[in-house]
């Protein structure tokens, strides 16, 4: 059923998307995200894949909201496992920096999911082509020809790797399929739960109270998960190991989830089908 919210007019939904993230002086990463909040095609797409999802799905947010949670993840993951001696694919195959390594998965965080605006089912293949004929644009300003194709081409495959049963081929693509799998935590859930929406999915969302990543001991980094209710296994297990599983990165990442209160919260009294 649609949703009961009010509909909010296009350009009016449109008007505060701006996604920020830490770019440590890389200018090229820099340019993307101006070209990228300066696009409103790209902003109409995120809105759609709100819409879709959250109006008529009652799926967990896709706005641009999780767009940009997810870009800030994808970076975040980037620079540690550089640090730790993890060489980006773009580094080993094409002899480019680790700068350009976090253009190709900023690109893939900013873009993995527009195909929601077309339809859920087979939403990674929609992504590519859309994003195919809005790509080579937004890194017009970065880069020239051929590297402008090269981060394009990464940038598509990173994209249909996050998919269920991607087969990521590269490092960058590893790690936004990890990234888009650790935007688990409450927040993302929260008005599809409190709306009566309950299921699987907003449940075990509104258990997580806190992803944390930092660098690990003994691997690269570490994910600490704190959860409210044991709901929230099926976020660790189902959705964020299996993306883990296949990524290429699993040997790099230490999981732990827990919950930290003496008493479990209680999400429902009574669930009915």
């Amino acid at each position: 059923m649609p949703s009961p919210e009010r509909a909010i007019p296009p350009r009016e939904a449109l008007a505060e998307v701006h996604v920020r993230a830490p770019t440590r002086g890389n200018r090229r990463l820099e340019l993307l995200l101006d070209a990228v909040n300066a696009c409103d095609h790209v902003k109409a797409l995120w809105h759609v894949s709100a819409v879709n999802a959250t109006r008529r799905l009652g799926m967990s947010d896709h706005s641009w909201v999780h767009v940009q949670i997810v870009l800030n993840i994808g970076l975040r993951l980037a620079r540690i496992l550089f640090r730790r001696g993890v060489v980006p694919s773009v580094k080993v195959d094409y002899g480019m920096a680790d700068h350009d390594a976090e253009v190709v998965v900023a690109a893939g965080c900013l873009l993995h999911c527009v195909g929601m605006s077309i339809h859920r089912d087979d939403h990674e293949r929609y992504s590519l082509f859309l994003t195919a004929d809005t790509i080579s644009a937004l890194l017009a300003s970065a880069y020239e020809e051929p590297e402008r194709t090269i981060i394009a081409s990464e940038t598509l495959h990173a994209i249909i790797g996050h998919r269920r049963d991607g087969r990521p081929l590269t490092v960058e693509a590893g790690i936004v399929r990890i990234a888009d799998a650790l935007d688990m935590a409450r927040g993302r859930s929260r008005v599809e739960f409190e709306a009566g929406r309950h299921n699987i999915h907003s449940l075990s969302a509104y258990a997580i109270d806190e992803v944390k990543l930092s660098p690990g001991e003994d691997r690269a980094v570490r994910v600490e998960i704190a959860m409210s209710n044991s709901a929230g296994i099926y976020q660790v297990d189902e959705l964020l190991a299996e993306k883990l599983r296949g990524s290429g990165l699993e040997e790099h990442f230490e999981v732990v989830a827990r919950i930290e209160a003496e008493h479990e919260d209680r999400l429902i009294e009574v669930f009915r089908i």
